[in-house]
């Protein structure tokens, strides 16, 4: 079998070698998974609860190992990955935990036309969920889709990036090794983006695909030939208010970790600040103070790594130079802060709002900060781009917070804080637009997996049928009349 190479974007030295699966092995997984997904409907709500929380436990032990996978194939600091391990382990308990409340048969109304009716709904598994994750996050976020998804009572097929295949594999191989008597639930798949493709096309249920816009409409191309439903979740160009009554030292700290942890490359990341002109510069001071004191590197004292994707550094460059010759200029940094395999911090201002570097995904340690006359134009220019993932708002009220949060077009809104959203498994996570479709975490994310069923069963025979032949005419039309006049 041909097999590549995942390598360190820090040394460029090899990390593992991964077999590359075509199609008819990815099939054959897809059809293990079918088979799989049939015996742990069977287990019911608490035998899957049981042995998802066994795995959880594992890999709750297991976090310097994932961690240390973690930062050889992406470059983060070991310390970083070991923050995803948490929050990853976070997420699958309260999947485990909350699974049979949310999907679980209930009864609703059946109103005073079929008072006769009782009426249940019920959620089924979908049955295999196919699962295409990110490298970013490359535990974090996929877990986003298959925790909730088997919890949800599917099975899982996951194709990782081909940049992070070790994790997939060593994920896919804890759950078998943790619940040994299913062990093909859980499978990995690997290659590159043929591999997903043939995912997609595969006879799987559903998608989740984790990734950049334009992917996220070839694979929705290969679904729609299925009619193969997608749930995407395809980035952002998150945006931050500072009001004038803002604590402006607390929302600095918030911008500087949301705009440069992970090296930028975190797709509900700040990449926008818009505050109001009266603070504009003090609050660039601020941020400048703070992105001075980080340092990219390997050691574990750096604060964050190297990009992960190689070519991200020209798309860093482009967006900084393009917004410099448009009239922005650089508080902190500059096209000089690229030095491969790292970009230092870049702090900009003033940058026009048709520039890329307002407009388009950087992904990467950079961050622009823009005068506006008040929140309502800061509101404006957070609205007016193509993707709506997350945004963040500070101000001295949280009365006006929430109301500017509920103008705000972003699926999630943090207030005095940014990425709050992310540790609380409650909340559902997802975007729109350019930012995708659908929902992970939370119950939403839970019934993402599932079909609803609607159930009735005939309680009594009703005074008059309208389900039958054998009513008259008269009294099929006095009963309509009757229910008529109740709605008029």
């Amino acid at each position: 079998m041909t097999v590549f190479t995942s390598h360190s974007p820090v040394t460029g030295e090899p990390v593992g070698e991964h077999p590359v699966h075509g199609p008819e092995e990815i099939g054959a997984a897809v059809d293990r998974a079918h088979a799989a997904a049939r015996r742990w409907a069977a287990c019911g709500w608490a035998g899957r609860r049981a042995r998802l929380r066994t795995w959880k436990r594992s890999l709750a032990r297991r976090m310097d190992e994932f961690a240390e996978l973690i930062s050889a194939e992406t470059g983060k600091p070991v310390h970083d990955a070991r923050a995803e391990v948490l929050l990853t382990v976070v997420h699958l308990d309260w999947a485990a935990r909350n699974a049979r409340r949310v999907l679980r048969r209930r009864r609703v109304p059946s109103g005073l036309l079929a008072l006769h009716q009782r009426a249940l709904l019920d959620r089924r598994p979908l049955g295999v969920v196919g699962v295409i994750g990110p490298w970013n996050y490359p535990l974090y976020t996929p877990m986003g889709s298959i925790g909730y998804a088997l919890a949800a009572g599917n099975a899982v097929v996951f194709k990782p990036s081909e940049l992070t295949a070790g994790v997939g594999e060593l994920l896919s191989a804890s759950f078998a090794q943790a619940v040994p008597d299913h062990p093909t639930l859980l499978q990995a798949v690997t290659g590159h983006g043929p591999a997903g493709e043939a995912l997609a096309r595969s006879g799987v249920d559903m998608v989740a695909f984790t990734g950049a816009p334009g992917t996220a409409r070839k694979v929705a191309a290969v679904c729609a030939e299925r009619l193969t439903p997608l749930l995407a979740e395809c980035g952002g160009k998150d945006a931050v208010l500072v009001d004038a009554s803002a604590d402006l030292d607390a929302a600095a700290d918030a911008i500087v970790w949301g705009a440069m942890a992970n090296a930028g490359q975190t797709c509900a990341g700040v990449e926008r600040v818009y505050a109001v002109a009266s603070v504009h510069a003090d609050l660039c001071e601020r941020i400048v103070h703070r992105a001075r004191a980080l340092r990219p590197g390997a050691d574990p004292e750096a604060c964050y790594g190297p990009l992960t994707l190689p070519g991200q550094l020209a798309t860093v460059e482009r967006h900084t130079k393009e917004a410099l010759a448009g009239g922005a200029h650089a508080a902190h940094g500059g096209p000089e802060s690229i030095r491969p395999p790292y970009a230092h911090p870049i702090v900009l201002a003033d940058v026009p709002e048709d520039s890329p570097a307002m407009r388009e995904e950087t992904f990467g340690p950079t961050v622009a900060v823009n005068a506006v006359r008040d929140l309502d134009e800061g509101v404006a220019h957070a609205n007016a781009g193509s993707y709506a993932l997350g945004a963040a708002v500070f101000t001295g009220s949280r009365r006006t917070g929430l109301a500017l949060a509920a103008r705000l077009n972003s699926g999630a809104v943090s207030v005095n804080s940014v990425l709050g959203f992310a540790a609380i498994p409650a909340l559902p996570f997802g975007g729109s637009a350019d930012s995708g479709h659908g929902r992970i975490h939370g119950p939403d994310g839970l019934r993402a997996f599932t079909a609803p069923q609607s159930v009735t069963i005939r309680r009594f025979r009703p005074p008059v049928d309208l389900t039958s032949f054998a009513t008259s005419r008269r009294s099929a039309a006095r009963t309509i009349n009757l229910g008529r006049r109740l709605h008029t």
